[in-house]
């Protein structure tokens, strides 16, 4: 992550304590307010500005419209991207915004874009979703990037089918039968999640 952007060394928990001090003050924004501030702080050079980007939109979430994904999130992601900004803005964005909002077109259009970083955060647009989870979707988007062998993409695909084995099981071990043995990343996180891998 270093070779992404520098760091100003500011750990995790004291830099949300100090961003949950400057908001308190802050009056709600619009959606386009908040996309633009989160912008605005990806724009900055160190990457503690860029995981504020991703929890300022946890902060102010329910500001965000049904245009906020296509307006700012998918330029947030592909943004000096690598999987710590990437996932942070998945689980304060693009999951709970999609559970809201119907963004199945832009999910496929992520898909299809070829930018390994939108094409992990379709895969994963379903996280935390639990019982909520529509797991042919997530499925028919594992199947879509099965053969593809860059590990970012291949290790997303891994992680949904673990989740979706806390839900379903066999269907997921029928997924792996089915797919053989040509994505061996992605098998063993999902494995993992069935409990057959330490």
């Amino acid at each position: 992550m270093k070779g992404v952007a520098p760091f100003l060394g500011v750990g995790a928990a004291l830099r949300r304590q100090a961003l949950r001090s400057a908001w308190n003050v802050l009056s709600k924004p619009s959606s386009d307010e908040l996309g633009e501030a989160a912008r605005l702080l990806m724009a900055e050079e160190c990457r503690e500005f860029h995981y504020a980007a991703y929890d300022l939109i946890d902060c102010y979430r329910e500001c965000a419209d049904d245009y906020f994904l296509d307006a700012h999130v998918t330029d947030l992601i592909t943004t000096k991207p690598w999987w710590d900004t990437v996932d942070g803005l998945v689980t304060a964005a693009v999951s709970p915004l999609c559970w809201r909002y119907d963004a199945d077109w832009l999910i496929d259009e992520w898909s299809e874009s070829g930018d390994r970083w939108l094409i992990r955060a379709g895969i994963g647009h379903q996280r935390g979703w639990k019982a909520d989870t529509d797991v042919s979707r997530v499925l028919e988007l594992c199947d879509r990037h099965w053969e593809d062998r860059e590990f970012f993409v291949a290790k997303a695909i891994g992680w949904a089918m673990r989740d979706l084995a806390r839900l379903e099981p066999d269907v997921v071990r029928g997924f792996l039968d089915a797919h053989g043995s040509s994505n061996l990343v992605a098998i063993r996180e999902a494995e993992r999640g069935l409990g057959t891998t330490p």
